[in-house]
C-alpha cells in the first residue's frame, strides 16, 4: 500500500466549543484508535485533501507532536450543507495484526463480450479486504478477458494470496451488458 505523511497537533481539551474553534482556524478535530489509549489531536484541513479525495488507500505516517504512528483512515464526517470535513477517525495499525480496508478495483484486459458489442461495466468500485498491511496491494487487479456477453464476475470467483475479500460472495464486481446494437445483431443472427 502507498504511504503518506501527515502532521497533527495534540489537543488536551475536547467538546463542541473547542471543536468549533478549531474548525474556524481551518483545523479538523481527529482521533486515533487502536493503540493503548486513544490519541486526540487536530490536523490542518488542507493536509487531508490528498488522503480523502482519492480512491487510493494509504498507510499514514501520523506525526503527532513528534510521536509517529502508522495508521489508516477509518471514518470521515462531513458537514451536511457545506461538505466541509468536520471530524476524522484514524485506526492505528501494526505489522502483526490484520486490518480490513476498502481497496479500489481495477479491471484489466479486454472482455470477450465487449469485443462482441457488449459494454463492460465496473459495478463495485471498492472491495473490503482483510489481511496484514504488508500483504495488501494498492489496487485489486481483476482480469476480465474471459467475460462473455451477459456474464458477470462475482466476489466468489476471485482468489488472492495472503489476504481475503470479506464482501459477500454474491456481490457483482463487473458485468458485460448487452447494448441495443448487440441485441439487434443477435436478433438478426437468430432470424437468419
Amino acid at each position: 500500500m502507498k504511504s503518506i505523511e501527515l502532521k497533527g497537533s495534540l489537543r488536551t481539551e475536547t467538546g463542541k466549543k473547542i471543536s468549533k474553534k478549531l474548525r474556524n482556524e481551518e483545523q479538523v478535530p481527529a482521533i486515533l484508535y487502536g493503540g493503548e489509549a486513544p490519541v486526540v489531536f487536530s490536523v490542518v484541513a488542507k493536509d487531508l485533501k490528498p488522503i480523502i479525495y482519492t480512491p487510493n488507500v494509504f498507510v499514514i505516517k501520523l506525526d503527532v507532536n513528534g510521536t509517529v504512528y502508522n495508521a489508516i483512515l477509518k471514518d470521515i464526517q462531513f458537514h451536511p450543507v457545506s461538505d466541509a470535513i468536520i471530524h476524522v477517525d484514524f485506526q492505528q495499525i501494526f505489522d502483526d495484526k490484520k486490518v480490513t480496508v476498502a481497496l479500489p478495483v481495477v479491471l484489466t484486459g479486454v472482455a470477450e463480450g465487449a469485443r462482441q458489442g457488449g459494454k463492460l461495466m465496473l459495478v463495485t468500485r471498492k472491495l473490503r479486504a482483510n489481511g496484514l498491511v504488508k500483504d495488501m496491494p494498492d489496487t485489486l487487479d481483476i482480469d476480465v478477458t474471459d467475460l462473455g456477453l451477459g456474464k458477470t464476475r462475482l466476489v466468489g470467483d476471485l482468489k488472492f494470496e495472503n489476504f481475503q475479500i470479506v464482501d459477500p460472495k454474491s456481490t457483482v464486481v463487473a458485468a458485460v451488458k448487452l447494448t441495443r446494437a448487440a441485441r439487434g445483431a443477435q436478433a438478426a443472427a437468430e432470424g437468419k
